[in-house]
């Protein structure tokens, strides 16, 4: 059961190397303890650094969390400016212990519409660990999986129409290629995304990285989303047959 507090058994040679989280809940958190909504977001916040850890001590390489979508912007002014004020107070107070942890900050998005404090803490954020070998830190911040579909076209067509790309050489690879998430490589994909607070649905988020990945709803509320759970949700991830649209011989 998500939440547990015992330790799961996995599979280390198992992992996957590539999870992806859309944190959701956090406003249900604050209400359910009668506190105002951006308690849940702070709440949120520090969860944050929590799960990092968690997630690099188990040997994932890249942990993508969506924390900000271009929908979100439709969210009172009070609460937006918040949530923009998040990224400066994470990144000044936990970068010397993502460092620390070997933890390199990436952060994707539609970046140039961001306060311009939002914007450089995130950059300063990613030049202080760019150095680092270990886990990628990848935040989805002001991201949209139809934004980035629609860029990643125009960018296709504007190449193939000056003659520098043959159309009929369009694959996934060329897509890809112009994702938001191609500076991953080859762990662009998530093996697994996690959605916590119940709901069953995809956002906008990762629409073409997430073709094959695994699926995993909890209902637990992102602040209440432990280093136990993540642990759940990676033994629910290593209990299932990835086929990728093959069979398996077995059957």
């Amino acid at each position: 059961m998500f939440g547990d507090k015992q330790t799961t058994a996995l599979d280390p040679a198992r992992i996957p190397a590539h999870v992806a989280i859309i944190m959701d809940g956090n406003g249900r958190w604050a209400k359910k303890r009668f506190l105002p909504r951006i308690a849940g977001h702070k709440q949120g916040m520090e969860n944050v650094k929590v799960i990092t850890k968690a997630a690099s001590r188990l040997g994932i390489k890249v942990l993508t969390l969506y924390a900000f979508s271009t929908e979100n912007w439709k969210r009172p002014d009070s609460e937006v400016n918040y949530l923009m004020s998040l990224p400066v107070d994470f990144f000044n107070v936990f970068m010397p212990e993502l460092i620390e942890e070997n933890v390199r900050v990436q952060v994707m998005g539609e970046l140039d519409a961001l306060p311009a404090k939002t914007r450089q803490a995130a950059a300063q954020a990613e030049a202080d660990s760019a150095a680092n070998t270990g886990m990628i830190l990848n935040f989805a911040l002001n991201y949209g999986g139809r934004d980035e579909l629609i860029e990643a076209t125009r960018a296709i067509a504007t190449a193939a129409a000056a003659g520098t790309l043959d159309p009929a050489a369009i694959d996934a690879d060329t897509i890809a290629a112009h994702l938001m998430t191609r500076r991953l490589g080859d762990r662009a994909d998530p093996d697994l995304l996690i959605r916590t607070s119940g709901e069953e649905r995809l956002s906008n988020f990762l629409l073409w990285q997430l073709a094959y990945s695994e699926l995993v709803f909890t209902p637990a509320y992102w602040p209440d989303f432990s280093p136990a759970a993540l642990e759940s949700a990676i033994a629910e991830y290593q209990s299932r047959d990835r086929r990728f649209g093959g069979i398996d011989s077995n059957r």
